[in-house]
């Protein structure tokens, strides 16, 4: 209730602006499956991206509104992708998503780019589509709900998938661009320590973390919202995601500070905040960090610095969904409005 009260004061200078975009997912119809087609690569939990609809019209051209929000189509062998054969990756217009890579594109004929497959099927949604007085398969991109086209069941062998795809709602990173950014090699971090304002601000003071987000993690039900995860009933805990660079700062100097920042050893609360959101939880996200955040449980246990035993989780990270823009960078806004 402590982190409420604080939070009452100062919610409604944010409220106008943060009613998210929610898209319902619905699996492939008209008999696509998930197993159809030649994954580039195992699928992959995708991060959800939620925008007003506003503040998609300040981002996206107004064509491209029309088509990624408004699912139009823009017109036949006019887009700048249909003759386009560059080597790299297509990604999403409207959120920079990966979704199909340049040697799954070959030319259908549609005026239109065409695809045998996505990069990962858990990057697609599907969805059925009886506009103009037809029956289709709906392709939007899964992380920000967009439009990308359809798919269809004319496309080369074995799979015979035709991913036909609006240029406009695509953008592109070439191949070269891509060994650059694999060169700049950055790692993962998943933290919960209670009120994820303070616990953000504290993992962006420290040198080496290159971005932080605030956001959701560990539970059981869809498209957690601050409200939803304050009843208690989600089972999601607020959680801090670090982007870091393991040649300045490593991950058990992160499970140093990580234990710093909070009590570990007070069960589902910290401080005046309670309730199983506030728990402490590394989320690992390969066998390295599990086992890395449980000999750093051990040696605390074993140093007698607290009188209690830690009672830090260790589970496999699950989706993490961000948190509304108005938690994002929270002390840092808290600053500027002094």
């Amino acid at each position: 209730m402590g982190r409420i009260m604080r939070f009452a004061g100062i919610s409604l200078i944010f409220l106008s602006g943060i009613l998210g975009v929610r898209t319902a997912e619905a699996g492939p119809s008209r008999g696509l499956r998930v197993a159809d087609g030649p994954a580039m690569e195992e699928t992959t939990m995708i991060q959800k991206i939620r925008k007003t609809d506003q503040e998609w019209k300040g981002i996206l051209t107004a064509e491209q509104y029309r088509v990624l929000r408004q699912a139009g189509t823009e017109r036949p062998f006019a887009g700048k992708y249909n003759d386009h054969y560059e080597s790299g990756v297509y990604v999403c217009g409207a959120c920079g998503t990966p979704l199909f890579a340049s040697v799954t594109k070959y030319d259908h004929g549609s005026g239109w780019p065409s695809f045998t497959a996505p990069i990962a099927e858990g990057r697609l949604e599907y969805r059925e589509d009886r506009s103009h007085g037809m029956v289709r398969t709906e392709v939007r991109c899964a992380a920000c709900g967009s439009h990308l086209g359809h798919v269809f069941d004319d496309g080369p062998a074995p799979a015979r998938k035709h991913f036909c795809i609006n240029s406009i709602a695509l953008g592109f990173a070439s191949a070269n661009r891509e060994e650059g950014m694999k060169k700049e090699t950055t790692e993962t971090a998943l933290f919960a320590a209670g009120c994820f304002w303070g616990v953000e601000d504290k993992f962006g003071r420290i040198k080496g973390v290159i971005s932080t987000r605030v956001g959701y993690t560990g539970g059981h039900t869809k498209d957690p919202t601050y409200q939803k995860v304050c009843s208690d009933t989600t089972g999601h805990a607020e959680a801090v995601e670090v982007i870091f660079d393991p040649k300045k700062v490593s991950y058990g100097e992160l499970l140093d500070a990580f234990f710093r920042f909070h009590d570990p050893t007070q069960i589902n609360r910290q401080g005046p905040d309670t309730g199983t959101q506030y728990r402490s939880a590394v989320f690992t996200l390969n066998e390295a960090q599990k086992e890395a955040a449980l000999e750093a449980i051990a040696k605390l246990d074993a140093s007698a610095r607290y009188d209690c035993p830690v009672v830090t989780q260790v589970l496999p990270a699950s989706e993490f969904t961000q948190a509304e823009d108005y938690h994002q960078k929270y002390y840092e806004k808290l600053s500027q409005r002094k």
